[in-house]
């Protein structure tokens, strides 16, 4: 339960089966059922959409020259930073460095 203001009152079991029945009993209350929820698509999630799931959030530091190079070429640089990078691994071993 939340943390409730000081001086707050809550209603008592007999109070609160009142208010229950007066809200069942009103017309324009929505009663959901199995049916109704069916009915309802997904939620659309807000914000950015998942990533792919197979990169990792790091820090790098790159000579500014090559950063800005990347950066002129529009959104996406940071993609196409990432494939020059795939690209240059398919002909040279990190390990024989």
């Amino acid at each position: 339960m939340p943390k409730l203001k000081p001086g707050t009152i809550l209603p008592g079991p007999k109070e609160d089966a009142a208010i229950t029945k007066a809200a069942m009993a009103d017309p324009d209350t929505f009663h959901p059922t199995d049916e109704n929820l069916k009915r309802f698509g997904r939620i659309a999630m807000r914000g950015r959409p998942m990533g792919s799931g197979h990169k990792t959030q790091i820090t790098i530091r790159f000579d500014n020259d090559i950063i800005t190079a990347f950066k002129k070429t529009g959104t996406g640089w940071q993609t196409r930073m990432n494939d020059a990078l795939k690209e240059w691994l398919k002909h040279h071993k990190p390990s024989k460095l």
